[in-house]
């Protein structure tokens, strides 16, 4: 068998190796390279370098997202590291929001001062400026004398606070003095300054100057018709809150039971009259809202007043159930409703009974023609309402009871009759009536001065004979009466047909126009 052929053997004494290479202290170089590892050790580095860095700028950032949050407590260190950073950023802002803190107390500190600037340059001025004393009724009036009071549309005359003319400023009072107006004051002030020790009152408050009083129904709705005007001009929005009323700056704490039932019909609620009783004397009253009449109706357009008196017609009737319309008749063009409103006392007539056969004989000669005569003090102010409200023809001597005309529907007749001495000596005023049927759409039909009766022991003194003759009694001209009847029932009559239209009456719960 032959034997298997081997590889050829080495001779290890003749076959060269590679040199071994050993470390030594020689300088001398070497007759070969070293390996290239060191190129390969640096590009791993800058990587390393590379990485740490990228990771430690994710960390502060990421942990800087965190730095309002409530640190957790670990032992670890590179929590401490974050919690060092947290100390460092928190601190700046601390420094910050320091600084901020004292900028804004000190701005505090001076508004503060302002505000007690503001407060003590409130000045009181007496309601009752003697300045305009002989002219309390005309232009630059003396109560309430350091502004003038504005008008809009036509509407009535009035002082508005805040507004752009009180530049913002409410209204404070202060006394509620009953005998003298120069011992009650005002003033105005911002809202955010107002006097010390003062007592605000929310809401709408209306503010009434009457240089007559409110007692009688007459002196009374003067004052109170800018305020139904305005309230209209406002769109019956807001009634008010409280009343405040002044008679000559003195301060006054009711009005007639006839007139709080006029305020309830029109605002929907009962008159609050203000009295101060829960005011310390000496403390001030500050308004949120407040609006003032001085000049009762004056400056009003003749639309914007017989707008006024159509709401008022239209409240009352409502108010006592009553539409808008009422005629009590089937055919209302085929009746004319005479009333004759009688007096007791002063200004009554003399033989009453004579005077109502006469205006009776003359109605009966007109077809559809209806009597009613009535005394005023019987009647509830519904029942007054009522009357009025199926009234074409109001005869009755002058007097507070003819205020209650303007309840009639438009284009109703008046009728007025006079005591001896009246025409002479009673001046204007005796023409208020004449006045309000014209501001309320109706017809004043004339008067009636009695001419006769004594002569006045006071020729020289208009004044004394005045008061003679204000509450002297009325007599009557049967024939003077009789052709003035027949002429205004037949004028009435004709009137009634030619305006005769179908209409629908008006449901007494229906709102009134307001705006």
């Amino acid at each position: 068998m032959a034997r298997a052929s081997l590889p050829d053997r080495v001779d290890i004494r003749t076959t060269s190796l590679p040199p071994i290479y050993t470390r030594t202290n020689s300088t001398k170089s070497s007759p070969w390279p070293r390996p290239a590892d060191i190129p390969f050790s640096v590009r791993i580095a800058k990587l390393l370098v590379y990485v740490v860095t990228a990771c430690v700028l994710l960390f502060i950032l990421s942990q800087i997202s965190l730095l309002q949050s409530k640190p957790t407590p670990s032992p670890l260190w590179p929590l401490s590291l974050v919690q060092h950073w947290r100390e460092i950023i928190l601190d700046t802002t601390s420094d910050a929001a320091l600084h901020d803190t004292v900028a804004a107390a000190a701005t505090a500190d001076e508004l503060e001062a302002a505000v007690k600037r503001l407060r003590d340059a409130v000045t009181f001025l007496p309601l009752k400026d003697r300045r305009f004393a002989d002219r309390p009724t005309e232009g630059h009036t003396w109560f309430m004398s350091s502004l003038n009071e504005t008008s809009v549309g036509g509407g009535p005359q009035h002082l508005h606070f805040p507004s752009d003319s009180s530049k913002g400023r409410v209204l404070c009072l202060k006394g509620r003095d009953v005998h003298d107006g120069s011992w009650n004051y005002y003033a105005f002030a911002w809202p955010d300054a107002l006097p010390r020790n003062a007592s605000f009152m929310s809401g709408l408050t209306f503010v009434s100057y009457n240089h007559y009083d409110y007692d009688n129904i007459w002196h009374g709705l003067l004052p109170v018709f800018p305020f139904v005007a305005w309230y209209q001009g406002d769109g019956c929005r807001r009634p008010p809150e409280r009343w405040v009323l002044y008679h000559w700056g003195e301060l006054r704490l009711e009005v007639a039971p006839w007139l709080s039932k006029l305020m309830e019909a029109t605002f929907g609620k009962p008159p609050s009259i203000e009295k101060f009783d829960e005011i310390k004397e000496d403390s001030p009253v500050c308004f949120e809202e407040a609006v003032v009449t001085r000049h009762n109706e004056g400056g009003m357009s003749t639309e914007r007043t017989i707008e006024a008196y159509e709401l008022l017609r239209c409240s009352v009737r409502r108010y006592c159930n009553l539409s808008s319309e009422v005629d009590g008749d089937s055919n209302k063009a085929n009746t004319t409703r005479l009333t004759l409103l009688m007096r007791r006392g002063g200004r009554s007539f003399r033989n009453e009974s004579a005077v109502v056969g006469i205006f009776r004989r003359e109605c009966d000669k007109v077809e559809g023609c209806r009597l009613a005569v009535a005394h005023s003090d019987d009647l509830s102010f519904c029942d007054q309402v009522k009357l009025l409200s199926t009234t074409d023809v109001l005869a009755s001597p002058h007097g507070a009871q003819l205020t209650n005309l303007f309840i009639m529907d438009r284009n109703s007749s008046v009728m007025e009759f006079y005591p001896k001495g009246w025409l002479r000596y009673a001046g204007a005023g005796q023409y208020v009536y004449r006045w309000l049927s014209g501001w309320s759409g109706m017809r004043h039909q004339g008067a009636w001065w009695d001419p006769a009766g004594e002569e006045c022991p006071y020729p020289e003194d208009a004044a004394k004979c005045f008061d003679s003759y204000k509450n002297g009694r009325i007599g009557h001209n049967e024939t003077h009466f009789s052709e003035w009847a027949r002429k205004v029932l037949g004028e009435v009559k004709l009137r009634k047909i030619a305006e005769a239209v179908p209409s629908k009456k008006q449901d007494p719960k229906e709102a009134c126009a307001c705006g």
